[in-house]
């Protein structure tokens, strides 16, 4: 996987200013607002900065949260995981492992197999589904 590095200001040029502020400055998108919320077609999500894949459909589950879930990665190295210390809480901040933007946050109350929550800003992500 190589590394996509690009300076803020290329950052800023790419990204739309929502993007932006979500994927760059650690942000959060409203819930509720991500239209990927009611996606469930079969496909493929994508890094909207890199074009990393994240996650596919078959992992994608309703967690009620207002934003789009996933019980796991599309593969192991797809995704890191960081501290997040953020308004008095402790999370796991997940970010694209190629770019290094923002997604969301990881959460053990998932459902089986892996019961995790992998709970994703839906402006961070691009869906490309299956031909059908």
């Amino acid at each position: 996987m190589s590394k996509d590095l690009k300076k803020e200001e290329e950052w800023k040029q790419t990204l739309t200013p929502e993007q932006y502020r979500v994927m760059r400055q650690h942000g959060t998108e409203r819930p509720g607002t991500s239209p990927l919320n009611l996606e469930y077609r079969q496909g493929e999500y994508y890094c909207v900065a890199c074009g990393n894949l994240l996650f596919n459909s078959n992992s994608k589950f309703d967690a009620g949260c207002g934003w789009p879930s996933f019980y796991e990665t599309a593969d192991s190295e797809a995704v890191s995981e960081h501290s997040d210390h953020t308004h008095f809480m402790e999370r796991t901040e997940i970010r694209c492992a190629n770019c290094g933007s923002h997604l969301g946050h990881v959460f053990e109350d998932g459902p089986m197999p892996t019961g995790l929550r992998y709970c994703m800003n839906g402006v961070a992500l691009r869906f490309e589904p299956e031909d059908e």
